[in-house]
């Protein structure tokens, strides 16, 4: 379906979720890496023809997309050279780790006439679309109180996840999915109290606990109230959501509704995993399928650089009030120069 050449930037764990889905597009994919993964997982697709290459020069010279599957710490950076060039890119979550950042990547990418795509994957998650199609119609009223939740094993495969001066800790690599869902929901966030507890930074203890707390205030009056795990290598993968309005209440727990459950990706240490579902294609094939058909002169994504800009300002207001113990106040963006 997809004619396009993509460059694909990582070939770790979130790589590996998004290779199947470009080779079920249809896509010529080029990886690079520089952690010497990139041949040993071309080789793997060698018939579907993806090839690795050692510079991101050449990367680019092979490539209409970018596809930054990498660190965090390193999305800026990346993201401003494959605009520069005239790409398209895929930007696995946050965007960055500052909001000037993210700003900047989503300014360069609407001045060279690029789209810059956050992969916010839990959009794409059927139950949360659903969830998300259910609030837009108006099923249960204009949304008053939301909790979510996510938990999962401590991420000590790759020491710079629970650093926060890398990843930007539970709050903004974990918790974002749900800061985004509940701005998708409830809309603007004005007021954001966090906390986090455990264990924070490189080098965790085994059996080592993180939990983020974040309130959230949206402009609507409506409150968010999500919490984010990560704990013991036998924590099972769970997500939950409850959205409570004047005419309904929406609720999903993942442990009781197996809808998805968390894929190995091939050969990953205990625990490590990626959510995907056996029940309906990948979220990951649906989210690059409808970013495909956008640069292909297809419908707008349902998610936006703006929206990618956005989640990381709540989340990094979270963590400065998790730093501070004090609430933080949000502008409108409109107010805060978007």
């Amino acid at each position: 379906m997809a004619d396009l050449d993509v460059g694909l930037i990582g070939a770790g764990g979130i790589a590996r979720a998004h290779l199947p889905a470009w080779t079920a597009l249809g896509a010529r994919v080029t990886i690079l890496s520089t952690d010497g993964n990139a041949e040993q997982l071309a080789d793997r697709y060698a018939e579907f023809g993806v090839k690795a290459v050692d510079s991101l020069t050449e990367l680019l010279d092979r490539s209409s997309v970018v596809d930054l599957c990498t660190p965090t710490f390193t999305h800026h950076e990346l993201a401003l050279e494959a605009i520069a060039a005239g790409r398209h890119v895929v930007c696995e979550k946050p965007l960055a780790l500052t909001v000037g950042e993210a700003r900047e990547m989503a300014d360069a990418a609407e001045a060279a006439g690029v789209l810059l795509f956050p992969a916010h994957v839990v959009r794409y998650f059927p139950a949360y679309a659903a969830l998300a199609g259910s609030v837009a119609a108006g099923r249960i009223g204009a949304p008053a109180v939301l909790r979510l939740t996510r938990s999962g094993r401590f991420p000590s495969w790759a020491p710079w996840f629970a650093d926060p001066a890398l990843s930007g800790g539970i709050l903004v690599d974990q918790m974002i999915h749900d800061l985004d869902i509940a701005r998708l929901l409830a809309g603007d966030v004005v007021r954001v109290h966090a906390q986090v507890r455990g264990h924070q930074g490189p080098d965790a203890p085994e059996g080592a606990v993180t939990t983020g707390t974040a309130v959230l205030t949206h402009a609507s009056g409506a409150i968010s109230h999500v919490l984010g795990v990560w704990g013991p290598a036998d924590l099972p993968f769970r997500t939950t959501f409850r959205v409570a309005g004047p005419d309904g209440i929406l609720e999903h727990d993942s442990t009781t509704h197996t809808g998805f459950r968390v894929l190995a990706q091939g050969q990953r240490p205990l625990g490590e995993g990626i959510p995907g579902s056996p029940m309906t294609e990948s979220p990951y094939l649906t989210e690059l399928r409808e970013f495909a058909a956008a640069v292909t002169d297809g419908p707008t994504p349902r998610v936006s650089a703006r929206d990618g800009v956005e989640a990381v300002r709540i989340a990094v207001a979270a963590a400065e009030s998790a730093r501070t113990g004090e609430p933080v106040e949000l502008k409108l963006p409109e107010e805060a120069g978007r």
